[in-house]
């Protein structure tokens, strides 16, 4: 029986935000072990439940879920938040060993006090603790930021290559399946690392969209080469001020390291060609609800960029209901958090009218609060399965205690007592609202949202909104990013 095990934790850290990942918000999300990770993920489509799915594949495989984590992306880890996450895996990899290999289902964009790259920093003590015989493999989101300490002491890394990410399951077991091969000596994997200096704009990210969908092609043609056992394109997370920050390709060949060498550097220059297209700005606010208010379809989704709750804004911007009130367009529904106005319309019950302002507390960077006179009509504990397709695979969410609202100039809200995105229509579904039924549905996201709006929008408006999540790089104050840097420096040539 060969003995795998998996821990780890996934976090996209946006510097930029002023809400620090603390470890009483991981402990109030969930640091998970053993079957608590089996109830929670097996059933899902994510990266841990491609690691478990081994099991079901190869009768001689035992997956151990050891330690697992996940917090909604926001500002920095805090020093002790990632010393305790680093130690409950240390430990637990440790203490329930020996193993025959390594599965680590990070994320990649994880930023932390003191360390810049906490994901390199765990695979360096996982591979000091289990030595250089152990093979380790790493599942990583496509919005990774990475280092060549992610893949040195790595034997694998897959990346999902879909944005909507609908592949982790997908990308997590191809992982595991060429972990066991090395495991039993059938292939020698050989890695390479290619990083241009290359920043991609958010709103170009989209996987089926031009030109992402032609770098994708690529890479296809790339993975049909003998010897080639994995191709990885990794889009970088823009919002993490790190020396790695930005696209880069990832190959694993059979023993191969010329041809692991080549394929990446072939990417690469692919992407640095497509640069100036991989790189444009959204809608502005007020056009884009002009463009939604005057169509004969709907809904129209208007995706509220600089709010991507998935990017590590609060959710609680208010840019686009200002703007709409000022236009006089109503008939929009929006989720926002508010945990205060939340209470305030639990003590009101359903049926009953509140006088608030809504939103607009985290910052000034989301808008002002928003006064509404509103009616409560429905109240919720902010539970809800999703069983179709999703960001990152996730079946079961949690906004914590929500309640929808009716303004009285037609405004439906819905209010959430945690930064929340709307990856699912559930979301709005679980509390009575049906969003067919809105001429303008908001969705906090940028592409996490696709897979559910997609289906029910007559158009989608990528919105230019302001926050920690603009698309508008230029209105962030890095420190620490590579110089020079295309577009921050337009004129970068390489290589």
């Amino acid at each position: 029986m060969i003995r795998i095990a998996s821990a780890g934790f996934l976090h996209e850290s946006n510097t930029f935000s002023a809400i620090p990942a603390s470890l009483d918000l991981w402990q109030r999300s969930g640091i998970l072990d053993g079957d608590a990770i089996r109830r929670e993920y097996a059933q899902s489509q994510s990266t841990l439940a491609g690691f478990l799915a081994l099991e079901q594949e190869d009768p001689q495989v035992q997956v151990v879920p050891l330690v697992f984590s996940r917090l909604t992306p926001m500002g920095a880890i805090t020093p002790d938040a990632i010393e305790h996450l680093f130690q409950r895996i240390v430990d637990a990899i440790r203490d329930n060993g020996p193993w025959d290999g390594v599965l680590l289902p990070q994320h990649g964009a994880a930023v932390s006090e003191p360390y810049l790259d906490p994901d390199g920093e765990l695979l360096r003590r996982v591979r000091e603790l289990v030595g250089p015989d152990v093979p380790i493999g790493m599942a990583l989101d496509m919005h990774a930021n990475v280092s060549p300490a992610m893949v040195e002491p790595a034997d694998i890394v897959t990346v999902y290559q879909t944005n909507p990410h609908i592949d982790a399951r997908a990308q997590a077991l191809l992982c595991a399946r060429l972990l066991v091969q090395t495991i039993r000596g059938t292939i020698r994997p050989r890695m390479a690392l290619a990083t241009p200096p290359l920043v991609v704009n958010i709103l170009c990210q989209g996987t089926n969209d031009q030109p992402m969908s032609e770098l994708l092609a690529a890479a296809d043609i790339q993975r049909r080469r003998p010897g080639v056992l994995s191709v990885s394109v990794v889009e970088g997370y823009p919002y993490a001020d790190v020396p790695e920050m930005g696209m880069s390709f990832i190959a694993v060949t059979d023993n191969d390291q010329a041809l692991a060498d080549d394929v990446a550097q072939q990417l690469a220059r692919a992407a640095w060609d497509l640069r100036e297209p991989l790189n444009h700005g959204g809608t502005a606010v007020d056009d884009a609800l002009r463009q939604a208010h005057a169509a004969s379809a709907a809904p129209v989704v208007l995706f509220d960029v600089g709010d991507n709750v998935g990017g590590g804004s609060p959710g609680d911007s208010t840019h686009i209901l200002h703007a709409a009130r000022a236009l006089g367009i109503a008939n929009l529904l929006q989720a926002v958090c508010d945990p205060q106005v939340v209470q305030q319309c639990q003590a009101a019950g359903v049926g009953g009218r509140i006088s608030a302002a809504v939103g607009g507390k985290s910052d000034h960077l989301h808008g002002a609060p928003f006064p509404i006179e509103a009616t409560v009509t429905a109240l919720g504990d902010g539970r809800y399965e999703e069983t179709g397709p999703t960001h990152g695979g996730f079946r079961f969410f949690n906004d914590g205690p929500s309640c929808a609202l009716k303004t009285d100039d037609g405004y439906t809200l819905l209010l959430t007592s945690r930064g929340a995105g709307s990856a699912s229509l559930q979301q709005f579904r679980s509390l009575g609202i049906e969003p067919t039924d809105y001429q303008i549905v908001v969705a906090k996201g940028v592409h996490s949202p696709r897979p559910a709006m997609e289906p029910i929008a007559k158009a989608l408006i990528w919105v230019a909104t302001p926050g920690v999540t603009s698309a508008d790089l230029s209105t962030f104050t890095y420190q620490h990013r590579r110089v020079p840097l295309y577009p921050f420096e337009p004129d970068t040539r390489w290589p």
